[in-house]
């Protein structure tokens, strides 16, 4: 089988690293990849945004399954575009992507299933959007309607706060993406994130983690794409996974079948945990970046026939198989992320760090400059190891973190604190 995979972050990395344990993967290719990647795939530089240049491209290279990391060509229709040339995709339509493009879409499509989440008012008006922040009062959580980057939720402990993220959003401070606000009430408990394989009438539930989005330890800061997770989450036991799937997931996905907008692809449901009570934070039409890599590192070569079945429409015929093991990954990220940042530094100390089925480092931002590895992006290393317990996986993780020689860069040094105290 000839996979292509797009994109070009620790996320597409580990779904790389996953497909090539698998031996039905004879050729691998990823678009465009980056310097990590192409130590196990063909990079291949094309617009992953423009759908009938993917889909010319899997002409041409006989490609047999194209698997969509990001959100950006998935709200684009890439994946219905693919469909169309009658290709293998893993990926929800741009309609059914709209649960993550659209965060006043997921409140309707909620409304609409009796998912229960957060209240919540939706402005395309700043007056309107300050009126009902003083209405409200604090704490309150102020989103951009539309895709951020992971970067379009405030988190307002004071009513002060909440005016001045209001007037961010409206002012351009995310581009289009701000130009319809979510204004929700402030949920109380755990987090955890939830990925769930629909292929628009089955579902098959395929794992947990919890990451960490603030960039400082101890969870504090402002909020990033994330700074390290692992898997599985010990918030989610069994009877709280099962009241998300029969409260959340189900009537989400049976919502969507009703609307003519089948779902297919992995479902990420974003939840807020109280006294075994889930409620929906948000949805994610893609796997979580970085919480896909401790899940790849768990699955390992069964996350691709996992996703060929979610694509061919008989996930009632699999299921995973888990071991009883737990894993870490911690976030590399360049001085001053989530902010301003530098480019360009060199990363050392790349070549001698392990490599196997325990752990690895997973490259999110690095690109080849005269012969060395540098960074390119905010988040750059993700250091991933699994172990029989989390302290052992966290052990593994850090142990890499310190073997690289990267000054330019910085981790947080208490991924996974709550879990392990809630253990220890």
């Amino acid at each position: 089988m000839n996979i292509l995979i797009l994109g070009s972050g620790g996320r597409e990395h580990s779904l790389a690293w996953a497909c090539a344990q698998n031996p039905k993967c004879d050729r691998l290719i990823v678009a465009p990849g980056n310097a990590g990647m192409a130590g196990l795939a063909e990079c291949a530089e094309i617009d992953i945004l423009d759908g009938g240049r993917v889909a010319e491209f899997v002409e041409a290279e006989a490609v047999d399954f194209v698997i969509i990391g990001p959100e950006a060509p998935l709200a684009a229709g890439v994946a219905d575009r693919l469909r169309a040339a009658g290709v293998l995709v893993f990926g929800p339509s741009a309609a059914a992507a709209r649960l993550e493009a659209s965060k006043a879409f997921t409140k309707e499509i909620c409304d609409a299933s009796g998912a229960p989440t957060a209240a919540y008012g939706h402005f395309t008006d700043r007056d309107a959007a300050l009126a009902y922040v003083e209405e409200q009062g604090a704490p309150l959580v102020v989103k951009a309607d539309g895709l951020a980057a992971g970067k379009g939720v405030i988190l307002c402990a004071t009513v002060e706060e909440a005016r001045a993220a209001v007037d961010e959003m409206f002012g351009g401070a995310f581009g289009d993406a701000g130009a319809e606000v979510v204004i929700e009430e402030f949920m109380e408990g755990e987090e955890a994130s939830f990925f769930i394989l629909c292929d628009g009438t089955d579902i098959c539930a395929i794992g947990t983690a919890q990451d960490h989005k603030r960039v400082g330890e101890g969870d504090t800061g402002p909020n990033t794409g994330g700074m390290g997770a692992y898997s599985p989450a010990p918030v989610m036991t069994d009877a709280v996974t099962e009241r998300a799937l029969d409260e959340i997931v189900r009537p989400t996905v049976a919502e969507m079948a009703r609307r003519g907008t089948p779902y297919q692809g992995v479902l990420y449901a974003g939840l807020m945990i109280k006294d075994g009570a889930p409620r929906l934070v948000e949805y994610n039409v893609r796997f979580g970046d970085p919480e896909c890599q401790v899940l790849m590192l768990r699955l390992g070569a069964q996350a691709l026939d996992l996703m060929q079945a979610c694509a061919e429409g008989k996930l009632a015929e699999v299921a995973p198989n888990w071991g009883n093991d737990h894993a870490m990954t911690v976030v590399l990220a360049a001085q001053g992320y989530p902010g301003a940042y530098a480019k360009g530094s060199v990363i050392g100390g790349l070549d001698d760090l392990p490599d196997d089925s325990w752990q690895t480092c997973f490259h999110a931002g690095t690109k080849v400059a005269g012969g060395a590895t540098v960074a390119a992006g905010g988040r750059v290393l993700n250091c991933t190891a699994r172990g029989h317990t989390l302290e052992e996986a966290r052990d593994r993780a850090y142990a890499m973190v310190d073997a690289i020689d990267w000054p330019e860069g910085f981790a947080r040094r208490d991924i996974g604190w709550r879990a392990i105290n809630r253990d220890g």
